[in-house]
């Protein structure tokens, strides 16, 4: 009988021609709209062409000259540290851990779980934290996250320029996060924590700002070559599809904030990738950042269903070990052992490093608040927040490099900044 049952699952010829149907229909307002926003921004080609050349790090450093920007010193020394080999190699990290058994052990390179950080709010941090690695021998992470308002960042001496210069002088990834969302007033419904119960599936883009989300990304796609971003709705996932197939050199991570628990929903988002994949297969996801009720089984589930239809090596499984210690969830939250078992037989995963350990934040006179994210700068530097808020992200860094240990331990391996740690 089951056999017979499971046969009503598949997808008619007709279903799909529907859908076709609808795709390609000149009549499609949706399909129609997406296609002018592009249009403001030229050609497929030119649009693409733009961007790569936006993105090219002597590019960006002769922007960041030409503004005279304070950040130019400091990338050069970054750079020089670099060059002259100044940060930990990995065989010399595993050394440093496990003495000279490191020599002798063999790591599960095929498993390498990603060292994340988030979030990386202001240029200077990187390099407070590229300095304390050098003295102290530790790791820079190898993918960070980007929460900072965009358009501050922007006119702020540069620092847009240089966390993308740097970012390629170290050879991590990372991923911005647009200023279209529903917490800029778009949900005219939402206020602050008061309202919190508004924000419950409906704090994304409400009525026409996908199309808004879609011109802010352009604009940064083509005048700084930013091409990956977070991605916090149903209808801008389906977006950064659609513009991908079209041709469009896009990435996006989704962010824990659309509320992924269970491998149904990752499901779901997978067959839309698998749908609107290139002819060459490739898709814009690259990230899955899952909610933070998930564990092992359902992680475990999500990879199969990820490896069933390709995507392994290109969605990256981005789980949370760490979260900031006030608004966000119950503490202590602490999954790092439940990583390490995943570890053993999960391919590309991504431990997300958002808070600080527990026992350490609980000491803090000011432990981090992801309520703080969304504060301007300005009014940081007035409440004197600045230095906590450095302190905090320190703490994440330490946190990231607990993991790092631990992996090691036990012959596990992990991906730090690549031109960094080789």
């Amino acid at each position: 009988m089951d056999k017979e049952v499971r046969k009503q699952l598949k997808i008619s010829a007709a279903s799909l021609a529907e859908v076709n149907r609808l795709l390609l229909d000149p009549n499609n307002k949706l399909v129609n709209d997406i296609l002018a926003v592009i249009s403001k921004y030229g050609t497929i080609e030119e649009i693409n062409r733009k961007s790569r050349e936006a993105r090219k790090l002597p590019n960006l450093m002769k922007r960041l000259r030409e503004m005279n920007s304070p950040f130019v010193p400091d990338l050069g020394w970054l750079q020089e540290q670099r060059d002259k080999g100044a940060f930990i190699s990995v065989k010399d990290y595993r050394r440093k851990v496990l003495g000279d058994k490191a020599d002798t052990m063999r790591f599960k390179s095929a498993y390498a779980v990603t060292l994340e950080i988030s979030a990386f709010q202001y240029f200077p941090w990187i390099i407070s934290q590229a300095k304390q690695c050098i003295e102290k021998g530790e790791l820079m992470p190898g993918r960070f996250i980007r929460v900072r308002n965009m358009k501050e960042s922007e006119a702020d001496q540069g620092d847009l320029l240089a966390g993308m210069a740097a970012m390629q002088m170290i050879g991590a990834s990372y991923v911005d996060t647009l200023d279209t969302k529903g917490t800029d007033g778009s949900n005219i419904h939402l206020g602050g924590p008061d309202t919190i119960t508004g924000y419950f599936g409906g704090i994304g883009q409400p009525n026409d700002y996908p199309s808004k989300w879609l011109d802010e990304f352009l604009y940064y796609y083509t005048n700084y070559g930013i091409y990956q971003v977070l991605n916090i709705n149903a209808g801008t996932i389906l977006l950064g599809f659609l513009i991908h197939r079209l041709g469009i050199d896009n990435e996006f991570k989704i962010s824990v904030f659309v509320g992924n628990d269970n491998p149904y929903s990752v499901w779901w988002t997978l067959m839309m990738a698998k749908l609107f994949s290139r002819p060459d297969g490739t898709t814009p996801l690259i990230g899955f950042n899952l909610s933070n009720t998930v564990n092992n089984a359902t992680i475990e589930m999500s990879a199969a269903i990820r490896k069933a239809l390709g995507f392994e090596n290109v969605v990256r499984i981005e789980h949370h070990i760490t979260e900031c210690y006030r608004h966000i969830v119950r503490q202590p939250y602490d999954r790092r052992a439940e990583l390490i078992q995943l570890a053993e037989h999960v391919k590309n995963v991504s431990a997300k490093h958002e808070g600080g350990d527990p026992d350490v934040e609980a000491s803090r006179e000011h432990p981090s608040d992801i309520l703080e994210y969304f504060l301007p700068k300005a009014d940081v530097e007035a409440k004197g927040l600045m230095p906590a808020l450095l302190a905090n992200y320190m703490d994440k860094h330490a946190a990231l490099n607990h993991t790092a240990e631990e992996l090691t331990r036990r012959g596990l391996a992990f991906v730090a900044a690549k031109k960094l740690h080789k």
